[in-house]
Formats: structure tokens, sequence, C-alpha cells
């Protein structure tokens, strides 16, 4: 595509009344038309993020509705699953009273491109239907204590790292994370600050990940994590990077000198191989982390392993 045509294709969006905005796979806005700067008040030179609009527009009540009475935990819980499928559609209403249909399509970098059309015409009875419909969808993959996605979410994640190297060839990674000591906290604090943990490690892990990666809560004090189109060694260095940000963590307040750690094995994708398969090697790499003393990433690589990674 040639200069020209790019230039016209902005005059173009720039003169309609649809929204259109592109983010790069750090989720920050890297183009928007103006029906869409508009519509979120972003200025013609910013390059915000989508959760610092999300965030200072419901401050001042303007841009989307969000009737939420927790907006980090919303946040929290919406990044576990914005952009982790292709495409994606849905509803949803702005503070100047306009009904839009959004559209989501994101590529295997993660960049997305958002196309919004007012749909205010339509009655609000056939709304609400559609919109109980979709949060119901939603609570469904969301994890109730720390409103990250939960096994069912995180299992289909990774049924498509394995589709993706069965059918493209294209290599994922999956990595069982599990706090440690975490039944001495309880022992020691209460299960209500084990809660407050738990939901401290589920909001630094998701401010860690690109757009691609998915993280979620398999039941406990395990997680998961995926790393799309991602080998061993890259993926193995952005969990060494979580691995310090909880290090700093002190969740408890009054109890300033408590800090925790985490272990993760992680493992990379094979070709026809079942799910059970794939979840079991990434267990086992978690144990040998923790036998190995905790507070560490170890990875599961055995000859068959690094055969199928170096294919």
């Amino acid at each position: 595509m040639d200069d020209i045509v790019r230039s016209r294709i902005a005059q173009l969006y720039d003169a309609s009344e649809v929204l259109v905005a592109v983010y790069d796979g750090f989720d920050r806005v890297r183009y928007a038309n103006h029906a869409f700067r508009a519509a979120y008040f972003v200025g013609p030179d910013e390059s915000p993020s989508w959760a610092e609009i999300m965030r200072r527009n419901h401050g001042l009540a303007r841009g989307t509705v969000l009737r939420v009475p927790d907006l980090d935990a919303w946040l929290t819980s919406t990044l576990s699953r914005r952009g982790k499928t292709g495409f994606r559609a849905f509803e949803t209403d702005l503070h100047d009273g306009r009904w839009l249909w959004m559209t989501e399509a994101v590529d295997v970098d993660g960049w997305m491109l958002c196309i919004a059309s007012d749909i205010s015409h339509i009655r609000a009875d056939e709304r609400t239907v559609r919109q109980d419909r979709d949060l119901a969808i939603k609570a469904s993959y969301t994890d109730d204590l720390t409103g990250v996605a939960n096994r069912r979410f995180l299992t289909a994640r990774i049924e498509h790292i394995l589709a993706d190297h069965r059918t493209i060839g294209r290599l994922g990674c999956l990595a069982v994370i599990d706090i440690d000591n975490f039944k001495l906290v309880n022992d020691r604090f209460g299960h209500q600050m084990g809660d407050v943990v738990l939901q401290d490690f589920a909001h630094l892990i998701q401010g860690q990940l690109r757009r691609s990666d998915s993280f979620g809560r398999m039941g406990g004090e395990e997680f998961a994590l995926t790393f799309p189109d991602t080998s061993l060694e890259h993926a193995s260095l952005i969990l060494e990077r979580m691995l310090a940000v909880v290090r700093l963590s002190r969740p408890l307040g009054l109890h300033a000198d408590f800090s925790y750690t985490f272990s993760a094995g992680i493992t990379a994708s094979r070709a026809g191989e079942p799910l059970s398969d794939f979840y079991r090697r990434a267990d086992e790499a978690l144990y040998r982390a923790k036998v190995s003393g905790r507070n560490q990433v170890q990875i599961f690589a055995d000859p068959v392993g690094m055969a199928n990674q170096a294919n």
C-alpha cells in the first residue's frame, strides 16, 4: 500500500462518523480518527492506553458508561480477556446517550483494530436482553475472587495454542504458576489476608502481560499463563520479570514486613499432543522449581522437546 492510499484512507476515516482506532500490542492508541477521539476525549497528539482512557473518562463521567462499584477490579477482569481472541463484537453505551456496536479484530502480533457504529435507533428492550447475555458470558469466564480469567477461559486459550501448532506449526508456551508457601500465609494471617495476596498477585501479573498472553486462576493458589507464538527463552524472560515485580510487593499493609514469591514451570507446545500432556509437562517443571528451592522458573526441556522446538 503506497503513501497516497494510506493518506486517502486516513482522510476517509476522519470524515466518517464511524469510530475507528488502532491499538498496538501494549494496548496503546497508535491511530484514531476524529470520531473516536471526540467520543473518548483523546487529544490529537495523545497515545494513551485503553486502560488510561477508561480510567480518566470514568472519573469525569464521560466516554463509556461503566456501571461498576470497583473500577480497578473491573479493569483487571476486562484486561484478562481483552484482545485474547482474534475477533469479538459487543455493544456499549456512552455518557452522551449513544449506543455503539463495537468490533475488535486482533492480529498475531497483538495489534487491534476497533470499529464502532452508532446503533442508538435499536429498541432499548432489545439492548437490555443482549447486554444481560453478554454479562452472563463474561461471568462464566471470570474468577470470582481475583477477577482474572478462570479455568474455563484458560483451557480454551491452551487449546488454541495446540491448534496453532497442529495446523500452522506455530510454537507456543504454557506456564503453570504456584504462590510459594501459601498455606503458611493463610495459617499466619487468616484466609481473608490470603485472599488479599491472591488478588494482589493477579493484579501484578496482569499488568505485565503482552496483549497476546492470557493469564488466569486454575484454582486455589495455582495460576496459568499462555504465551502464543513465543519461544521458551522469551517466555522464561517474561516470567523472570514477573518474579522481580512480585518480590517487591507488600500487599498486607499493617504487616509491612510481609512479602511473597511464586514458582513457575514452563514448557513448549508439541504438534499433535493432547492438552493433558501439555499441562502435565508444565506441572512437572513447576514441581522441579518447588523442590529446587521455590522463587524461581524452571523450563521443561527434554531431548524430544528440544527437537520439536528446533523444527
